[in-house]
């Protein structure tokens, strides 16, 4: 019997991966946008599966919308990716961040508790959620300790995942994602505009790089490997939450430096660093430990920083 998935967010970088991944296994693909008449399907078109899904129309913080999409989908599993995604822009509409994040999780899980408890419910938690870990590698038991509306959001979601799954025996679990990039990353992540900037500067179409804190520290994965650990979280005995990471930190320096490096182009004659991009609150050092889902559900990403740089820089889709 063919499983129905339904993905929110289906036109973003993971929503599109994941799509992907999930038609390979034969899965029936339902995606969802704010207005599937004019959402941006550009990813979906890349990766060749634009034709083979069917996008409807979701507002996240809208009980009757999402009411309307689970009942006439019914599917077997729903992946939660929506909502905002930066950081920065975080600060800018925190309200949208809590409403579009939490308010739309808890939304989700009403329906999925009133209508049909046997879907299984994947949320896309944030390594953000356990703000600086300095060196001492976060685990599934570590406390959150959120510094930005994004990551308080994220938080909030996360606890309304495991109260539903405690209350009322729900599939649902989190996976804590670290940092994941990939060639369909949205440009204005700082990853992308590393990536774009130093291409434009090698063409001779821009002068400077200019971006904000680069001595900061992050798990750097590869997207399309992270959506592997959805699907396998969803196909576990039990629901359990996971730390979906390389468990290897490394500094935007050094993503800077050998995205110059690359490009055979000397970092200190092209960057400039500018306040103008630095948020309010950032997080110094994120340590992740991902042992569990390594022991437990035999998934790990093993690409290295470098791979994932080279793989962006060349444009490679996997």
């Amino acid at each position: 019997m063919t499983k129905i998935a339904l993905i929110l967010g289906i036109t973003g970088q993971d929503g599109a991966y994941l799509a992907r991944y999930l038609l390979n296994l034969k899965y029936k693909i339902f995606g969802t946008s704010r207005d599937s008449q004019i959402c941006d399907t550009s990813r979906l078109e890349r990766l060749g599966i634009s034709n083979n899904i069917t996008i409807l129309s979701l507002a996240l913080n809208d009980f009757r919308s999402v009411l309307k999409v689970i009942t006439n989908v019914n599917p077997d599993e729903i992946y939660n990716l929506s909502g905002q995604t930066s950081v920065s822009l975080s600060f800018e509409q925190p309200i949208e961040a809590m409403e579009s994040i939490a308010n739309g999780t808890l939304n989700l899980l009403e329906v999925i508790r009133c209508f049909n408890k046997n879907i299984r419910f994947f949320n896309a938690g944030s390594s953000e959620s356990f703000g600086n870990t300095k060196k001492f590698a976060a685990n599934e038991e570590t406390k959150l300790r959120p510094r930005s509306p994004y990551a308080v959001a994220k938080s909030t979601a996360t606890w309304h995942v495991s109260t539903y799954r405690e209350s009322y025996d729900l599939f649902a679990c989190t996976g804590f994602l670290s940092n994941h990039e990939s060639v369909l990353r949205h440009d204005r992540f700082v990853t992308k505009k590393i990536i774009n900037g130093v291409k434009k500067i090698k063409n001779g179409k821009l002068d400077k790089l200019k971006i904000g804190n680069i001595d900061i520290y992050r798990d750097w994965g590869w997207a399309p490997k992270y959506v592997e650990a959805m699907y396998l979280m969803l196909q576990n005995k039990y629901p359990e939450d996971y730390i979906i990471a390389t468990g290897k930190t490394t500094s935007l320096r050094y993503f800077v430096q050998k995205s110059f490096e690359i490009a055979n182009l000397k970092i200190e004659k092209y960057l400039e660093i500018s306040d103008v991009f630095k948020r309010p609150s950032d997080l110094e050092y994120s340590s992740l430990n991902p042992n569990k889902i390594f022991q437990e559900l035999n998934w790990e990403c093993t690409l290295s920083v470098d791979q994932i740089i080279e793989k962006m820089y060349q444009e490679e889709l996997y």
